[in-house]
């Protein structure tokens, strides 16, 4: 009995690592096809979706949002959004990017399909990027406030007061 359950565990191991070894040789030897002008396949988006979900789980520190989403911070957020964000992320007068097609995975477009991470975790992906995607981080080129600006927009997107909608539209419109 334990010398059966040595050689199922033994055969198991063995498995594992000719399963991880050939991934490895599949990818170092150059069969992933790199470019960027293909269709996301649908196991590499589920893959990458969940690791990053998990990721930013594990990653993501528990803090809350500081500012209130009052127009001006609604304004200041969009006109950040607009002047970095809404070329690959779309805007209200382009809900899908054109640039959004060049990028291997593609960006969210927000127009589409609303932020739908936790305030925390939006502000911890703008602060750092995310690795292989085309997402830089922001830490080095806007402040907390700017980057929570930024993450109280997103959030807000789709019921922004009036005055801020049309401001936007008006902005979206000039590029």
């Amino acid at each position: 009995m334990k010398h059966t359950l040595l050689n199922a565990f033994a055969g198991l191991v063995v498995g594992v690592v000719l399963v991880l070894g050939g991934a490895f040789l599949y990818a170092r030897l150059g069969f992933i096809d790199p470019r960027a002008d293909i269709p996301v396949s649908s196991l590499e988006s589920s893959v990458a979706m969940k690791s990053l979900d998990a990721s930013l789980g594990r990653r993501t520190p528990e803090m809350r949002n500081p500012l209130s989403a009052d127009d001006t911070n609604l304004a200041a957020g969009m006109k950040l959004f607009q002047l970095n964000c809404a070329g690959c992320h779309g805007d209200v007068s382009h809900p899908e990017s054109p640039m959004a097609r060049a990028f291997y995975p593609r960006p969210p477009q927000f127009q589409k399909e609303k932020p739908d991470m936790p305030e925390n975790q939006n502000f911890y992906l703008i602060r750092h990027g995310i690795r292989y995607s085309g997402m830089p981080a922001w830490e080095r080129s806007m402040s907390d406030k700017e980057t929570w600006q930024v993450v109280t927009f997103l959030s807000h997107m789709d019921k922004l007061p009036p005055s801020v909608r049309s401001e936007w539209t008006r902005q979206s419109q000039a590029k």
